[in-house]
């Protein structure tokens, strides 16, 4: 963490909530490991929303939802009851409204199994939102507090712009890790080709449907059967 953003805790210093969110904006610089991504905007949001006590974000990944970078074992546990439940704040951020704002969890009757999970771990405040772009959703930032009410409009307000950032950066790095893995693949069938060009004294094109007929009859991933094609080329069988 950047001595910017532990300077960027204080919203109500002179320079004022926009000189706040600009540091934090520059902080987020979209980067190729989403894991490192994700820890840096949980970070930042418990130094800059009032109230927060642990934060988490939780990923939309073919339809399930999974956790990560949970600023400690609890939030990771929050993160799970709510998937397992399929109830809570966020999971309503992801699959219904953009933001969720709770009173006291343990007397909110729309999440009744999740509440009394909550109330049970210490939580009875959350403040959700949906990590979203034009394009696709991504998840959502979790905020939770041990106080009743412990998150207002102002809360709210700050929250959604810090989250417009993060899911840009957030959006940013997801694209940079899709394209390294794109290519990543493309080489590692770009040698596996050629090692069957070598070993059969066949063209590209039969190279490669050589390799698409063995992972179809391996049922294992074109990109798999590549790899082993090239990591048992190099034990030099």
């Amino acid at each position: 963490m950047t001595d910017e953003l532990t300077h960027a805790a204080g919203p109500g210093e002179p320079e004022g909530l926009a000189g706040v969110l600009s540091k934090i904006a520059r902080s987020l610089e979209p980067e190729p490991d989403v894991e490192r991504t994700v820890e840096q905007i949980v970070a930042a949001t418990a130094l800059t929303v009032p109230g927060v006590e642990h934060a988490g974000i939780s990923f939309v990944e073919r339809g399930e939802i999974r956790s990560v970078a949970p600023s400690n074992d609890l939030v990771a546990k929050l993160d799970q009851w709510q998937h397992e439940l399929r109830e809570g704040p966020c999971v309503d951020a992801i699959f219904d409204d953009p933001v969720y704002r709770t009173g006291d969890l343990a007397l909110d009757d729309r999440w009744p199994r999740f509440g009394e999970r909550a109330k049970g771990g210490g939580i009875r405040s959350m403040l959700c939102f949906r990590l979203f772009t034009s394009k696709t959703v991504l998840g959502a930032l979790n905020l939770y507090s041990s106080v009743p009410d412990a998150f207002d409009a102002e809360c709210e307000r700050i929250g959604e712009l810090f989250a417009a950032h993060a899911a840009i950066a957030l959006a940013g790095s997801r694209g940079l890790e899709q394209l390294q893995d794109a290519l990543r693949t493309r080489d590692v069938i770009g040698m596996a080709k050629g090692i069957l060009m070598q070993r059969h004294g066949v063209g590209p094109d039969r190279a490669f449907e050589l390799l698409v007929q063995a992972s179809q009859h391996t049922n294992i991933k074109l990109r798999d059967a590549a790899e082993w094609l090239v990591n048992d080329s190099a034990r030099g069988r």
